[in-house]
Formats: C-alpha cells, sequence, structure tokens
C-alpha cells in the first residue's frame, strides 16, 4: 500500500509541476480586443448567396475573368459562328509527332468515320446504310483536297449542315490532330502539301515537284552566265 501510495504522490507532483510550468505568470492568455476582427477572421459566404461588396448583382458565385484559360487548355481561338472569313484564314502552329497522328487518326475512325468513311471518301456506314440523303465529304474529292484548315476546325467546333458540332467530344488540340490527320491522308491523294509534322513538309504531285524544281533552274542558269562571260 504504501507503494501505491507513493507513486500515486509522485504522479500528483509531477502534474502540478507540469501546470505550473505551463504559465509562468509572464504569458499573456488574454489576447484582447482586436482592432480589424473581419480581417483575422473573414466572415465565410455560401455558394449561390449575395454579398453586398460585389457590385450591383451582390453574387458570390463568380463567373471567369474574360479570358480566363482552364489549367492545361489552349489558348482560346478568336472564332465566331458564322464568321466564313475568318475561318478561311484560322490556322495553328501546333505540329504532331508519329503518336499524336495516330491518335487523330483513332479519334478520327470514332467521331467521323461513321460518316465520312474509314477511307475519308464520304462512304461512312449511315451513308452506306441510306438513311441520309446527301452524301458527307469526301475529302479525297478536288472540293475538299485544299480546303483551308480553318473551315474544317469551324465546322468541327460548330457543326456544318447536317454535321453536329463537336466540340464537346473533342477539345482544341484533338480537333487539330483530327485536322492533321486528314490533311496527311489527303497530302497523299494529290492534296496540297503535309505541314502538320514534325519535320519538313511533304511535297507531292506534279506542281509541288515543279515549284521545287524552279529555284534549282535558276541556279543553273546563273551557273551558265558566269561560265559564259
Amino acid at each position: 500500500m504504501n507503494t501505491i501510495k507513493s507513486i500515486v504522490v509522485v504522479s500528483l507532483g509531477v502534474a502540478l509541476c507540469g501546470l505550473a510550468s505551463c504559465d509562468t505568470g509572464n504569458l499573456r492568455r488574454d489576447p484582447g480586443h482586436i482592432y480589424a476582427p473581419d480581417m483575422t477572421y473573414s466572415r465565410a459566404y455560401d455558394a449561390y448567396t449575395s454579398n453586398p461588396a460585389l457590385g450591383k448583382d451582390s453574387l458570390i458565385s463568380r463567373l471567369p475573368v474574360d479570358g480566363t484559360i482552364a489549367r492545361g487548355h489552349m489558348l482560346p481561338d478568336h472564332l465566331k459562328e458564322g464568321d466564313t472569313t475568318a475561318y478561311k484564314t484560322f490556322t495553328t502552329s501546333l505540329r504532331f509527332n508519329a503518336e499524336e497522328m495516330k491518335e487523330g487518326g483513332r479519334l478520327f475512325n470514332i467521331y467521323c468515320a461513321i460518316c465520312h468513311g474509314p477511307n475519308l471518301d464520304g462512304q461512312g456506314p449511315l451513308f452506306a446504310s441510306g438513311k441520309f440523303a446527301s452524301m458527307p465529304a469526301n475529302f479525297k474529292d478536288g472540293k475538299y483536297l485544299h480546303m483551308p484548315v480553318g473551315q474544317m476546325f469551324a465546322a468541327a467546333k460548330y457543326g456544318k449542315n447536317m454535321m453536329g458540332s463537336y466540340a464537346a467530344q473533342l477539345d482544341e488540340k484533338q480537333r487539330w490532330m483530327v485536322i492533321a490527320y486528314i490533311k496527311k491522308v489527303q497530302s497523299e491523294n494529290g492534296g496540297d502539301a503535309f505541314t502538320f509534322g514534325e519535320g519538313p513538309a511533304i511535297t507531292t504531285g506534279k506542281t509541288d515537284t515543279a515549284k521545287a524544281a524552279m529555284p534549282m533552274a535558276a541556279a543553273d542558269a546563273k551557273k551558265d552566265e558566269k561560265k559564259a562571260k
């Protein structure tokens, strides 16, 4: 019993010493009055409530500032629906590697091939089934081989004729990847030189070859002139 009493007495003594050491008398526990309590303890407002400090509408849930770009997203384009003049000149500086081009083809097959066909010839399953009277765009046809990329981008963003918008399915980069894939196929079928790749532009067709040969011919002509002098 004496041992137990001794342990209890010692424990109480240690506890009292600890409590005494917590406040030496020099430490102030009362913070007193706060000069600007609203700056120290900010008032929280719930979403969709009003705050008189926020102007006429007083809405807590604010719209993003004009020009705000979500993290990880590209700069917004300036296209407006129906602005066909802007469509024709709109382009991008994006360039794609082999893996991204492959992804562009995969996205085309998911979202576009059902109408435009896996071979880009307008013979997609929906048209071939007879469900649509008008044929979708045949990207290998002369009408579309040289179509500006901006017009294609606008069609994907806003839709065109019977084709609906794919802005919700494809983000900006994905749209350009699909367009790059289309332009790559077109360049191999008489279209313009492919410019979306990482390397130098691929030139195809007699016209491109002739253009490439012109500087060489001019250089040869200069050499002949020097020899003649």
